[in-house]
C-alpha cells in the first residue's frame, strides 16, 4: 500500500461508528504501522441520524485528513448509503447491511459489493445487537485485506469496555466467519 486509501464508516446515531473508526485507526496506525487519521462527525447525527467516521490511512504522508473520494464505504443503514455513496470510487468496495439497506439494479457495476446481515449475524451469533459496528470490522477486515486480524483483535480489546472483551472477541470471530462464507 502506498497510495492513501480513504475508509467511511457509517450508521445511525448509536451504531457505534465513531468507536469503530477509532479502533480501525489504532489498528491500522499503532499495529500495522501505517499512518492515519481518522475524523468523525458530532452534533445532530448523535441523536440517530447519519452518522460516520473517517479512517485515512497510507504509508506515506498524510497531507489532509478528511476523506473526500471513498476506497471503502461501510453502510448500516438506508439513509447513511443515501447520502455517502455517490462520493465511493470506482472499483471502490461497498460493504452494507442487508437487512436494512437496498440498492438499485445497476448501482454496484463498478464496485465491489459485499451485502451481508450485519446486525442479524450480530444478534444471532453473539447475542447482541450492540456489536454489529465489531462484527462490520471483521467483515471490513476480512474483504479488504488492509488489516490483519491480530492487528484489530488487540485493539478492539484495547478499547472496549472492561467486562465485554469475551463478547467483542465473539463478535470478531463471528464477522470473520460471514465473511469467509
Amino acid at each position: 500500500m502506498s497510495n492513501r486509501i480513504e475508509i467511511r464508516l457509517s450508521g445511525a446515531g448509536g451504531h457505534g461508528m465513531i468507536l469503530a473508526g477509532i479502533i480501525l485507526a489504532e489498528a491500522l496506525g499503532i499495529y500495522e504501522g501505517k499512518n492515519v487519521a481518522q475524523t468523525q462527525s458530532y452534533g445532530p447525527e448523535a441523536r440517530g441520524g447519519a452518522s460516520r467516521s473517517d479512517v485515512v490511512v497510507s504509508d506515506g504522508e498524510i497531507d489532509y485528513p478528511k476523506a473526500e473520494r471513498l476506497d471503502i464505504l461501510l453502510a448500516l443503514t438506508q439513509e447513511s448509503y443515501d447520502k455517502y455513496f455517490p462520493i465511493l470510487k470506482k472499483d471502490g468496495m461497498l460493504i452494507i447491511d442487508s437487512d436494512y439497506v437496498q440498492i438499485e439494479k445497476g448501482k454496484t457495476v463498478d464496485i465491489k459489493l459485499v451485502a451481508l446481515p450485519l446486525s442479524r449475524v450480530a444478534r444471532e451469533s453473539v447475542g447482541r445487537e450492540l456489536v454489529t459496528n465489531i462484527v462490520s470490522l471483521a467483515v471490513l477486515a476480512e474483504k479488504s485485506k488492509l488489516i490483519s486480524r491480530e492487528s484489530l483483535e488487540k485493539a478492539v480489546l484495547g478499547r472496549v469496555p472492561k467486562g465485554t472483551e469475551a463478547l467483542n472477541k465473539k463478535a470478531l470471530e463471528a464477522g470473520c466467519n460471514i465473511a469467509k462464507d
